[in-house]
């Protein structure tokens, strides 16, 4: 048999259609295609949904296992957590009934020894709470500014609070609004008193634009200041009420070259994410309105004493003309 005769074509088995590169870009141009076409036109989304929807029962039933045994584990732990803050608040209650039965008799032993020694009350510091908007944008100050301003009687220097203590003083007061500008300012002094010893310091401000820190300064090397005294308002500057909470002595460094102590104190009130503070009236003012309701002391002695001379001229007048 001649080969010119013999068919040299490949038997159809063999036959091999688009070649696999070209195979590769199409696959992949219709997988961008798709992909594009779907998050620009959700075209997919109705797929999507219909296979959710089926599978939710599977996934449910797979999920049951471990959701039980996380709630297992949550009941076990909240139990643990409920036991031990229950003998916590019984302790507690029972320190509180103990204090509370001796309130009454200190409260009557301190109205006496007032009147004894002819001491003053103290004064009620009037209060109104705040929300605080914002922070200030100055990056080198420690400010807030809280939602209430003149007009509804905030008045510049008054002190500011929350829940766990003293948090800084009204600096700028504006028609409906306010700032303040928190104890750890490098700027902010407040006069302290140990609590533990009664000795007064004066507390400053973190000097470091990112610090959150006070720090007691002026105070000897030989000063009896120990970690976790805490620190109260002292009340001799006329704006902060005597024994507000300040902040908690956290170190203490003694150098020999020097003859003070750095000594670094927390905060308690929390300066970080503060959303409401209670406004103080400035203690100096309660002090001036009481004054300005009484007789100053000079003006009524010199009254008293102008008194008997005042009688003295008349009963001579009266006798002269008899």
């Amino acid at each position: 048999m001649p080969l010119e005769t013999l068919d040299r074509s490949p038997p159809p088995f063999f036959k091999q259609g688009p070649s696999a590169l070209s195979r590769l870009l199409f696959f992949s141009a219709l997988a961008l295609f798709l992909m594009v076409a779907d998050a620009r036109f959700h075209i997919v989304q109705p797929l999507r949904a219909a296979i959710a929807t089926v599978l939710y029962p599977a996934q449910w039933l797979a999920l049951q296992p471990v959701q039980m045994v996380q709630t297992g584990f949550s009941y076990l732990t909240e139990l643990k957590t409920a036991r031990v803050t229950e003998e916590a608040a019984r302790l507690k209650l029972a320190e509180q009934s103990q204090r509370a039965g001796q309130v009454e008799q200190l409260l009557l032993e301190n109205a006496r020894l007032r009147d004894l020694l002819g001491l003053r009350e103290r004064v009620q510091v009037t209060a109104q709470a705040a929300q605080v908007l914002y922070d200030a944008t100055d990056p080198y100050s420690r400010r807030v500014v809280i939602g209430k301003g003149q007009m509804q009687g905030i008045e510049p220097g008054s002190p500011a609070m929350d829940e766990s203590g003293v948090l800084g003083q009204v600096t700028r007061v504006y028609p409906f609004g306010s700032e303040i500008t928190l104890l750890i300012d490098r700027d902010q002094v407040i006069p302290v008193m140990n609590a533990r010893t009664g000795t007064r310091s004066v507390a400053y401000g973190d000097p470091s634009p990112h610090g959150g820190m006070m720090e007691l300064r002026y105070m000897s090397v030989s000063e009896d200041v120990k970690e976790g005294d805490l620190l109260v308002t002292s009340g001799v500057d006329g704006v902060y009420p005597p024994g507000l909470p300040v902040a908690k002595v956290v170190s203490i460094d003694r150098r020999s070259d020097t003859s003070f102590a750095r000594i670094q104190c927390q905060p308690l009130a929390r300066l970080h994410g503060v959303t409401h503070v209670m406004v103080l009236s400035p203690v100096a003012r309660q002090g001036l309105g009481e004054a300005d309701r009484a007789p100053p002391p000079a003006a009524a002695a010199s009254a008293t004493a102008s008194a008997p001379r005042a009688t003295g001229r008349r009963a001579a007048a009266e006798g002269a003309r008899r």
